[in-house]
């Protein structure tokens, strides 16, 4: 039992992401809190921002307690997480007593967007490296499970929080984050007791390891750390603008009805591109390869859906309806498998020795892109084309056209990158 991979690495990877992954369900409850606290939409979306900021910087600047301790960072991940949740909750209720208070929407900033935003970066780096070196023959696939639990978790959980919201009565909203505070910490708070590096793997102490992390980085040409960092950005970027809009797309070509299936689907499929993607890599000689097919498939689908105004016009047309499904799905998966490729590849780069860092300063990028992926599509939809009704529901067509002029030149821009600047290793570090 002490040494089972599964209990000691898999298990407590899956219960940790599965909690934290959860910060996805936004869209389920944001139109909620801000009507029950009496503040826009648009002023609330910031929390959510704030929370993928604060979870890239977090994993960047505490990297190192990760590398050295998995238990002390799994642990603040466990009570930052709950705790924020908690926070949240407590602001909603304020806010609901008292209409239009600057303090409950800070409040909420503070507890959903910087400390579950914490407890989301160091939970999210936790396990990687454990698990990495639990399964280090298919460390993609092994990486891939985690990862897919995070991207799983919005499916999970959506419903679950639908049923909450629709039985907990006046202040549901409120109630549903002081109870789901209490059930992730028990989850996660289980993981990080559970999670056990092998007892086989001895970790260098600093006389040993000789090198700091940037030392490490300069081991390789820098330009090649700069080429994964950017095109992993783009990537997020590019995922997080479609996906903001993914909703009013489907509205768009006539889909209203199924809304909800098909962000369901898109779920599964941003979880399975985590597991595939990764489980693949571990078959090829050089893990860039799958970041190359993941834009190559990212331009063709953005490419078909441009050429044929498949948005502006799919409505009543099954074919385009069936495009644009393909580029959302694909755009999912290819944002999913971007993220569980990154430690991986990290690894093969850079060895395993300063792997939390890395990837740590890696997720930077994710927070960055957390402010500008959302934002970028909102300002393209907002500036270009014009509303109109379809079915009863207001939408741009052309708004949600241009975007994918934006993602599909940003994803060549991330295939060049990967092909000039991130190089092949030879020979795949331990």
């Amino acid at each position: 039992m002490k040494n089972n991979k599964w209990i000691c690495a898999a298990i407590p990877a899956l219960l940790l992401h599965c909690s934290i992954g959860t910060v996805y369900c936004w869209s389920i409850f944001s139109q909620e809190i801000a009507d029950y606290i009496g503040f826009s939409k648009g002023a609330t979306e910031w929390a959510f921002s704030f929370a993928i900021f604060f979870l890239g910087m977090s994993a960047a600047f505490l990297g190192n307690i990760v590398e050295k301790d998995i238990h002390k960072s799994s642990l603040i991940a466990s009570i930052c997480f709950a705790c924020g949740m908690a926070g949240t909750g407590f602001f909603i209720y304020y806010g609901g007593t008292h209409q239009h208070s600057p303090l409950a929407l800070i409040g909420i900033y503070v507890c959903y967007g910087f400390i579950m935003g914490v407890g989301l970066g160091t939970g999210y780096l936790s396990p990687v490296k454990t698990l990495m070196l639990w399964f280090e023959d298919r460390k993609g696939l092994a990486t891939g499970l985690a990862v897919a639990g995070f991207g799983a978790a919005k499916a999970i959980a959506s419903p679950i929080m639908q049923a909450m919201l629709d039985n907990l009565g006046d202040g549901g909203i409120y109630k549903m984050f002081l109870i789901l505070a209490v059930v992730y910490f028990i989850m996660m708070f289980t993981g990080h007791l559970l999670l056990k590096k092998p007892s086989s793997w001895h970790e260098p102490q600093k006389a040993e390891k000789g090198k700091g992390m940037m030392d490490v980085i300069k081991t390789r040409p820098i330009t090649n750390y700069i080429g994964i960092w950017l095109m992993f950005y783009i990537n997020i970027t590019c995922g997080l603008a479609l996906i903001s809009q993914e909703k009013m797309i489907v509205k768009c070509i006539g889909l209203a009805a199924s809304a909800g299936i098909i962000s369901t689907v898109s779920a599964i499929f941003n979880a399975g591109g985590r597991l595939g993607f990764s489980a693949w890599a571990d078959t090829m000689k050089d893990r860039n390869t799958i970041y190359k097919l993941i834009f190559i498939l990212s331009i063709i689908f953005t490419g078909i859906v441009m050429f044929t105004g498949g948005i502006k016009n799919g409505e009543g047309n099954i074919f385009l309806v069936i495009l644009v499904l393909g580029l959302i799905f694909v755009v999912n998966a290819g944002y999913g498998g971007g993220f569980s490729n990154v430690p991986t590849l990290l690894s093969d780069h850079y060895g395993m020795g300063n792997i939390s860092a890395i990837h740590g300063l890696t997720l930077s990028a994710w927070g960055i892109a957390g402010l500008t992926g959302n934002q970028l599509a909102n300002w393209i939809v907002s500036h270009t084309g014009e509303s109109i009704d379809v079915h009863g529901v207001m939408v741009n067509p052309t708004g949600y056209q241009n975007v994918l002029y934006v993602t599909g030149a940003l994803y060549i821009v991330a295939l060049l990158i990967s092909i000039l600047l991130v190089r092949p290793m030879k020979d795949k570090k331990a």
